[in-house]
């Protein structure tokens, strides 16, 4: 019997020695790369491009350019004259009269000068109205590439309109008139209150007509259950424990029936992790299962010509203006 135990020992040592090679080492075989698939005809996910027509995807509406999650970031990327975004991320927190907002952090103390405002720090949108938010200069810490803060110090009146808080609809009010854009957003919410938003969610995408221009994403899993079991005509990313269980699907090959997954997108980043998630073979076992792969958040050019190279559908950066510079070939 030890000598058994001995030896099922060793064996699943082996084993999971294995796996942890296989984690550690999983990429596309410079010698012999598993090359991107062309799209498939009979795919019915619009957000799966074409080899080589990868998106644009403004991160935080374009971080890098200007005060993340504002009006102003957006008119930047909208209106501008050398560069054009497919996509715009952003994330919504839900204020405690029930608007939805524009905010990446669970307070305002990087981006605003809520600190000074309330005289107090931490301030979260859940304990704030719309109304008492919307006096912040949400520009306040906002740094250019050479280290300047254009918009510091502006309070009150001196605020210009682009740089408050802004909610979900104004948004979707402003860019109504342009092309069709394409959205993800990220619920911040959890529990009540992120289904809550969820629902919010929902009826204005339903009231703008942007129900099938938007993927839905949370790192609540109890909020992307809801989702899929409340608005199944709500596309929505995989959820975290998705994400392990698709990458772990497509290291073996492993077949599923049409509709297992229930998710439309997987958003994830891909270096810097214990597992490699920027390789063909996944992108290609992903379109194989009718799901977009969109990465974030990619903000350096060799990056983004890795992405583009093994047929990434979107790629999420600060500097979109950057992305279209790599993807047209001049930088």
């Amino acid at each position: 019997m030890k000598k058994k135990a001995i030896l099922a020992t060793g064996g699943l040592a082996l084993m999971l020695s294995a796996v942890y090679l296989i984690i550690s080492h999983d990429y596309d075989d410079p010698v012999q790369p598993v090359l991107p698939r062309e799209k498939d005809d009979a795919s019915q996910n619009p957000y799966i491009v074409p080899h080589g027509e990868t998106m644009i995807s403004a991160h935080r509406s374009g971080a890098g350019i200007a005060p993340e999650n504002t009006l102003r970031a957006f008119r930047h990327c909208v209106e501008s004259e050398s560069f054009f975004t497919d996509v715009f991320e952003f994330d919504l927190h839900l204020t405690e009269d029930g608007e939805l907002i524009l905010l990446h952090d669970d307070t305002f103390d990087r981006t605003s000068n809520a600190q000074e405002a309330f005289g107090e720090k931490g301030v979260l949108p859940k304990n704030k109205t719309y109304e008492q938010l919307y006096r912040l200069n949400m520009g306040e810490h906002f740094e250019t590439a050479d280290g300047q803060t254009p918009y510091r110090g502006l309070r009150d009146a001196e605020i210009p309109e682009d740089l408050h808080v802004m909610r979900l609809r104004d948004i979707f009010t402003y860019l109504a008139p342009y092309k069709n854009y394409r959205f993800i957003i990220e619920l911040k919410d959890g529990g009540a209150r992120g289904r809550q938003a969820a629902d919010k969610l929902y009826a204005t995408l339903s009231e703008f007509g942007l129900l099938s221009r938007a993927v839905i994403g949370t790192f609540h899993g109890e909020v992307s259950r809801y989702m899929t079991e409340k608005y199944p005509n709500m596309l929505r990313s995989a959820s975290v424990r998705e994400v392990f269980g698709f990458y772990f699907s497509s290291l073996f090959g492993i077949r599923h029936k049409p509709g297992h997954y229930r998710f439309a997108a997987l958003q994830i980043p891909y270096d810097d992790h214990v597992f490699n998630l920027g390789t063909a073979r996944l992108v290609n076992y992903a379109h194989k299962n009718n799901i977009a792969v969109q990465y974030w958040t990619i903000n350096k050019p060799e990056k983004v010509r890795h992405l583009i190279r093994i047929g990434a559908d979107a790629i999420m950066s600060d500097l979109p203006d950057m992305v279209y510079s790599v993807l047209r070939g001049k930088s």
